[in-house]
């Protein structure tokens, strides 16, 4: 049984699961979907169509689902999508996706999204993410799993962030940031790999010195990055994470931080 505040507006086609609590003053819209276990506190609006998994925390002011802000967005029912065992904090917007993109803004799980950070339209967001205080997406972003925003970070439409990432405070990336890699600064630049990172996640030692060889041939030896990815792709073949790390290479459209 689902509990909503006299005070929350619920349109009638919402679908609310077991033990969905909404507060007070809340609105949401038709075409929203929420699994059992999720608490909406007040204030929040959200709209559809939408789908909010199970057992996530939302807090007030939050605005999900809202249309694009896209000039080509004509009313189309494109989607926001979130998973289970999600935080978004106070004033934290999320908006559908675009029929120029993907249609749909797809937000995965166990994600930590502090207050006032922005996920644009057609963004493809992993699990276990932490957005510190006003990270912000442009449309079109692609965020692996693991990787952390500081607070203040600004990524360019189209950039991809990988895999287990560290972006520091206040970076501005208008390229794509490897998995495994510290970038900071305007515009960012990279660090270092993300180790302490790595180490809270269960990497070895082993796994940790192969990707800092692949760092250093990526950013420390002079090559062009065709001869960094081949040097990688040949000698370091048995490591998985630097396969990933190739693997991110050749999918790039934007090019690396340098």
């Amino acid at each position: 049984m689902s509990r909503v505040h006299p005070q929350a507006v619920v349109d009638p086609q919402a679908k609310l699961g077991e033990d969905v609590e909404v507060g007070a003053f809340t609105v949401i819209g038709p075409d929203v979907e929420i699994d059992e276990g999720t608490w909406v506190g007040p204030h929040a609006v959200l709209q559809g169509p939408t789908r909010i998994g199970r057992n996530n925390r939302i807090y007030q002011f939050a605005a999900l689902g809202e249309a694009p802000q896209h000039k080509g967005y004509q009313g189309e029912p494109t989607r926001l999508l979130i998973g289970d065992g999600n935080t978004i904090r106070e004033f934290v917007t999320c908006h559908r996706g675009t029929v120029q993109g993907r249609g749909e803004t797809r937000i995965g799980s166990d994600n930590w999204l502090m207050a006032y950070c922005h996920v644009a339209h057609d963004c493809l967001l992993g699990d276990d993410l932490l957005f510190a205080n006003s990270a912000s997406l442009a449309g079109h972003v692609d965020v692996g799993d693991h990787a952390t925003l500081g607070g203040f970070a600004l990524v360019h439409q189209f950039c991809r962030i990988g895999a287990y990432a560290f972006c520091g405070f206040g970076s501005g990336i208008n390229r794509d940031v490897p998995p495994f890699v510290t970038v900071s600064g305007q515009m960012a630049v990279p660090h270092g790999v993300n180790t302490v990172g790595l180490r809270r996640h269960g990497f070895t030692a082993e796994r940790i010195q192969a990707v800092k060889r692949a760092y250093r041939m990526l950013y420390r030896q002079g090559l062009r990055l065709e001869e960094a990815r081949e040097r990688m792709a040949e000698e370091l073949a048995d490591s998985e994470d630097v396969q990933r790390l190739v693997a991110f290479i050749d999918a790039t459209q934007r090019g690396l931080v340098r």
